[in-house]
């Protein structure tokens, strides 16, 4: 099987082409199309669909990823399906569990809520982040954090002693791809992006 990745940001190229080997079968290949952001993506999703439609071959798959910041995720994902309805492919949602073609999915709010889904992958990357840091309230729930989750991680990495100068996206992506279990993450849309490329 082959996945082409439709992504919003290098940051998410940098996290999945580190970490996708973990856990997609050894004999499935992947390419990541960045995208100019969220907003291009979207403009553009149906043409560059109907544009595989005509040529795909049968083991090929589509995974398109976005994060949510702070929009509404039901309309989101109601643009992302339409796309894909549009351009005649059949997504998980509407396969009602049988065969599909493109896997939407959305990060809640952020990619880098994930990484605070995995605390002992993050104070692992960084030492200096306490390996207690998902007991605390305010991160306990890694969709929930507000104000921004890759703001938040600036703040909790820069107080651990780590850029000082303004967080690097794309490498603590790469890092946090390295030591990252999917097992234990408890961020909810992490799980929900999982249990998605599983069931490809």
């Amino acid at each position: 099987m082959h996945i082409e990745l439709f992504l919003e940001e290098p940051s998410a190229e940098a996290f999945l082409s580190g970490f996708l080997h973990n856990l997609l079968p050894a004999e499935t290949t992947w390419n990541p199309i960045v995208f100019q952001g969220k907003s291009d993506l979207l403009a553009n999703l149906e043409r560059r669909l109907k544009g595989y439609k005509s040529w795909m071959p049968e083991d090929w798959k589509i995974v398109v990823l976005i994060d949510e910041d702070r929009a509404d995720c039901l309309s989101l994902k109601q643009q992302m399906e339409t796309a894909a309805a549009n351009a005649g492919l059949i997504t998980r949602s509407a396969a009602n569990g049988g065969t599909f073609t493109v896997l939407n999915r959305i990060a809640v709010e952020e990619l880098e809520a994930w990484f605070f889904g995995d605390v002992e992958a993050l104070a692992t990357a960084y030492p200096g982040v306490s390996p207690n840091l998902g007991a605390k309230a305010k991160y306990r729930n890694p969709d929930a954090i507000g104000g921004g989750t890759w703001e938040a991680l600036e703040r909790v990495l820069q107080r651990a002693g780590y850029f000082a100068a303004g967080l690097s996206k794309i490498e603590v992506a790469r890092e946090m791809a390295r030591h990252m279990d999917a097992g234990r993450n408890t961020s909810a849309s992490f799980k929900c992006f999982t249990d998605g490329l599983a069931a490809l």
